[in-house]
């Protein structure tokens, strides 16, 4: 005989439908850190991630230039638009700052062109989150050779932020493998008192476990490229990100809608 199964619900399938909402990724081939990126995001709101396309090229200025390629970044924008994003990122720092501030916009126009009900950039995010916090004089710690890294100091210039302490770790490759005590090392590194906060460079280095204990050392906002990221997506949506002792996620504004 069937036997009938009985399934409790604390609400009804509608509204658990409607209330879900979604973030596409746009993401480098080599990309590493899927899990990291959930940790700021509620859980109503899934990530749809996509790659680009593979490159031979080590972590270098011509790569960055390669997977910021608007061909690339139309075709992969596609890819995440058929479970219907709230809004697609491209989540990479270099490829969004190598162009400086014309080339952010233009992968921004792209990716709403092909279809993106709204974009944005981790570069660009980094901009409207020093915006908003009332960042002008930053230190940076990143995992780049000296030639990118001098990139990012002219980007943050363009936009009116001055680069008061950097450092690079030089790395072309398996970034993702860099260890907590490394990502702490660099910033504790370019902390100087000029420096209104601190940002850590690279969506494929984890930043996440650092934010708080670091900000409670210094005192002063540590921002990273994958919490400007998920955040500036979920503002995009009228949401907040997760995360305690972030000061980007508690600065008592009320989310974009």
């Amino acid at each position: 005989m069937p036997t009938e199964l009985s399934v409790g619900f604390t609400g009804g399938l509608a509204d658990a439908d409607n209330d879900h909402r979604g973030i596409g990724v746009v993401a480098p081939f080599d990309f590493a850190l899927d899990r990291e990126l959930w940790r700021w995001v509620p859980d109503n709101v899934s990530l749809y991630l996509t790659r680009m396309p593979f490159f031979t090229t080590p972590v270098t200025v011509e790569m960055a230039s390669a997977v910021s390629e608007r061909s690339v970044v139309r075709r992969a924008t596609m890819d995440v638009l058929t479970p219907e994003p709230d809004v697609v990122v491209y989540a990479c720092t270099s490829g969004s700052f190598v162009g400086g501030i014309l080339g952010e916009k233009l992968l921004v126009r792209t990716m709403v062109d092909a279809g993106a009900p709204a974009a944005c950039t981790t570069s660009g995010a980094l901009i409207e989150a020093l915006e908003l916090l009332g960042v002008r004089k930053l230190a940076i710690a990143t995992p780049y050779v000296d030639e990118i890294t001098s990139l990012l100091v002219a980007y943050l210039a363009e936009n009116g932020v001055r680069t008061v302490a950097s450092s690079g770790l030089g790395l072309l490759g398996h970034i993702w493998r860099v260890p907590y005590q490394t990502v702490v090392d660099i910033v504790r590194s370019v902390d100087v008192p000029d420096a209104d906060a601190l940002f850590i460079s690279c969506t494929n280095l984890p930043t996440y476990d650092v934010i708080e204990p670091l900000e409670k050392a210094l005192g002063k906002p540590v921002l990273t490229a994958n919490q400007v990221t998920m955040w500036s997506a979920l503002r995009a949506m009228g949401l907040g990100g997760i995360g305690a002792g972030q000061s980007l996620l508690n600065t008592g504004e009320a989310p974009a809608a």
